[in-house]
């Protein structure tokens, strides 16, 4: 567990893990502030050592008041991967071009959460709203079948904290630790980022799971699902201590941020950055 100084800020809606961090932040001796419901960073404002934990949306009114960094992972990182680490085809595309596909494919946005991400039997069944423009980038990918499914808290290349959260898309939440597949899950885990780590945030989610093809007696293949921000992401059945670590780490103080993470942050222009010190949370 790592020693934190400073608060945890969390968006005002309610979630299952939010309460987990929250006991586990305090138990460290951090103070815990839920942010007003109205917006804005209320009695926040101006404290310095915040870290943040909800969604992105309510995140975009705050964390420049609370001069937090939000880590994200690249939106066409999945699409980069190479075959042996997906065992399907992604591509990343526009809505638009999206809207124009005959075939059944899996679409979802690739960071935010814009529409739902789900299986549609052609582009024409994909969400319509003034608020989904033709250029809103998208993430597509054959359609698979997931046998198991588990989310692995990154930090510094290493998995610090995972849980089973799936299995055939019904929520199963069970503990990696002691869990058949552990061994299965960490050693494919440890090929992916020896091979692709460099491309991820020092504090990051990843979601790997056991696709299965039973046709042409083919064999149970691990693979990546997708990445997300450790600061949007349920732990589930994770050890919230261990999960906590990335979480700080993944949207925390913008001076204390490391430099190779410069890149994985969205919500800062460079400009912004200049002058700033730069270095690991220790």
């Amino acid at each position: 567990m790592v020693t934190t100084h400073g608060f945890l800020a969390l968006a005002p809606q309610y979630t299952t893990t939010s309460e987990l961090l929250s006991t586990s932040a305090r138990r460290r001796g951090m103070n815990v502030e839920v942010l007003p419901a109205h917006g804005g960073a209320g009695t926040a404002v101006g404290r310095r050592g915040g870290h943040y934990y909800g969604g992105p949306a309510f995140a975009a009114g705050v964390v420049d008041a609370l001069e937090i960094a939000l880590l994200e992972p690249s939106d066409d990182w999945l699409a980069t991967l190479p075959f042996a680490y997906t065992r399907r085809r992604i591509a990343m595309a526009t809505l638009g071009e999206a809207r124009r596909l005959s075939r059944q494919v899996f679409v979802k946005p690739p960071s935010d959460k814009s529409f739902p991400a789900a299986v549609y039997a052609g582009g024409r069944f994909l969400p319509t709203g003034p608020e989904l423009s033709p250029d809103v980038p998208v993430q597509v990918s054959d359609v698979v079948t997931w046998a198991a499914e588990f989310r692995l808290y990154l930090l510094d290349g290493e998995v610090r904290a995972g849980s089973q959260y799936a299995t055939f898309a019904r929520l199963d939440a069970q503990r990696l630790d002691g869990h058949r597949y552990e061994n299965s899950v960490l050693e494919f885990a440890d090929d992916l980022l020896a091979t692709c780590g460099g491309g991820l945030p020092s504090a990051v989610v990843v979601d790997i799971g056991l696709l299965t093809t039973p046709e042409h007696g083919a064999t149970d293949q691990w693979a990546v699902v997708e990445a997300n921000m450790a600061w949007f992401s349920n732990c589930y059945a994770a050890d919230p201590d261990r999960v906590l670590d990335v979480v700080l780490r993944s949207a925390g103080p913008r001076t204390q941020m490391a430099e190779q993470d410069r890149r994985f942050c969205k919500n800062i222009e460079d400009t912004h950055l200049a002058g700033l010190e730069c270095r690991r949370d220790q």
